[in-house]
């Protein structure tokens, strides 16, 4: 039984704090404990695996409602259409801040506050992180939001948990007030932050400024102009101090867009799913009030839905003079999104990015399939190509990965084929790559659903002596052109 735990908790990037790290919803024992839930719980064919039908919005509701119950104390609630939150993702999010806010990496403010405090943009009907982060770690909070219905339900759920009611105040925001402008944005001339062996892959991973721009060209348009309410600026008082301020921002441009993962039904409204430009732009002014409030907070955070995305907001983020930036990613079944934060505190210690550690986390977007082709089908070629080269691989359809074994021969005849391509300046690697020293690699290649026609395809290692430096490097590269040659049109 503990290993099968084990397992499952290792899908994805849960937090070791995690309360569901190790001991995930277990649904018969919430079912007999709760007859409300008990009407959406099934069974699989062997009758021993209890699940739910996740397209359904009233199973989903139940399903946060009892855990926030049972796991947490809490009493909650939301009406029909609003968006559902999954708990042990958001309580993810809420342990990185955790992770942010013990580090030594900015200095600690000095003030007369005994107590963290933070502000949840958006925070929605269902106010899930004030909730979490207040029941959780005693974190004072303000969550903001600009609808009625949000206004109101958060509200409700605030005072439903008189034990936590004082932690949180639900602000609704004025949208007569004037957001902020693009001219604040470039306040220091000359400014910038350099990105160097950035490993976007790498949960946890951190980049340091400033150095010349020459070293990180900011990539071109971030999209359309957010037009929307105020987010921070027009909504963050005059002397206010937080430690903190995060957001699940509207990572859609329309309803259409929103609505096309069949898999899932979180609900959601307009104003939670959708704004013109999608993240991009509503990040891009949280990133814009952040140069005008700068030292209000200590960290600004964001969940990030696409991996594109987040390498351009990186970019705007040295450009506007950032001192440090960190990332890392959330996966819920087969949805991954990811953190990223920064601030603009002065270092408290200098930082250096290492330049021989070996990646063990990679990651491409698989752009481009057609209607016909789904995550099964790219599993299948990825399971065909290790085959076809006489390496050991195991799928799994369940939980979407392909577990493979390379000898070292195998590692090498890889290495050689990416060399002969002309790729390996591309790849840190010792020169002696072709020696005897290569061991067997274990690795798990996972994919994850973006958009339609879009995957996520994840490698990482599953071993704790590390091959050959770059080695891992190689054969992950080589597999995202094995899969983009196949799957890609013409997007490669």
């Amino acid at each position: 039984m503990g290993n099968k735990k084990r397992k499952r908790g290792e899908r994805g990037t849960t937090h070791p704090r995690n309360k569901y790290f190790d001991n995930p919803p277990d649904f018969s024992v919430l079912a007999s404990k709760y007859s409300t839930f008990a009407p959406y719980v099934f069974y699989s064919g062997d009758g021993r695996r209890p699940r739910i039908d996740w397209t359904d919005f009233n199973a989903t509701r139940e399903l946060t409602r009892v855990l926030l119950h049972h796991d947490h104390g809490l009493n909650w609630w939301i009406p029909d259409g609003q968006l559902c939150p999954t708990v042990p993702n958001r309580s993810n999010y809420i342990h990185w801040i955790e992770d942010l806010l013990s580090s030594d990496i900015i200095p600690k403010v000095q003030d007369d506050r005994n107590c963290i405090r933070g502000f949840d943009i958006g925070t929605g009907a269902n106010c899930i992180y004030p909730l979490l982060g207040a029941s959780l770690m005693g974190w004072k909070f303000v969550g903001s939001d600009v609808t009625d219905v949000a206004f109101e339900w958060a509200e409700k759920n605030v005072k439903s948990n008189p034990h936590l009611s004082q932690l949180i105040e639900i602000r609704r925001v004025n949208m007569e007030t004037p957001s902020s402008s693009k001219e604040e944005l470039n306040d220091e001339p000359g400014k910038y932050g350099q990105c160097k062996d950035v490993d976007f892959d790498n949960a946890d991973a951190a980049l340091i400024g400033p150095s010349p721009p020459s070293h990180l060209p900011v990539q071109p348009g971030i999209g359309k102009i957010y037009n929307g309410p105020p987010i921070l600026v027009g909504v963050v008082k005059d002397g206010e101090k937080f430690d903190f301020c995060m957001c699940n921002p509207p990572f859609f441009e329309t309803m259409e867009e929103a609505g096309l993962n069949p898999k899932t039904s979180c609900g959601g409204t307009m104003q939670e799913m959708v704004c013109p430009g999608g993240e991009n732009a509503f990040i891009t002014r949280i990133i814009e009030d952040s140069v005008q409030l700068r030292e209000s907070f200590r960290w600004y955070t964001s969940m990030v839905g696409r991996k594109t995305n987040l390498k351009v907001l990186i970019s705007k983020l040295w450009e506007v003079g950032a001192t440090i930036v960190k990332t890392t990613d959330f996966v819920q079944g087969q949805t991954c999104r990811w953190g990223l934060a920064w601030s603009f505190l002065p270092l408290s210690k200098k930082m250096v990015p290492s330049h021989v550690a070996e990646k063990n986390n990679m990651s491409f977007m698989l752009e481009g399939l057609q209607r016909h082709q789904s995550a099964i089908d790219v599993l299948q070629s990825v399971q065909s190509y290790f085959c076809s080269i006489g390496a050991s691989s195991k799928l799994d359809t369940a939980s979407f990965n392909v577990d493979v074994t390379l000898s070292g021969e195998q590692c090498k005849s890889i290495m050689k084929t990416r060399s002969q391509n002309g790729n390996e300046q591309d790849i840190p690697i010792s020169a002696n790559y072709c020696s005897s020293q290569l061991n067997d690699m274990r690795l798990r290649v996972s994919v994850f659903q973006q958009i339609p026609g879009t995957l996520l395809v994840r490698g990482s290692l599953l071993q704790k002596e590390i091959p050959v430096s770059g080695a891992f490097s190689f054969v992950f590269q080589q597999l995202q052109e094995v899969l983009k040659s196949k799957f890609s049109k013409g997007t490669r």
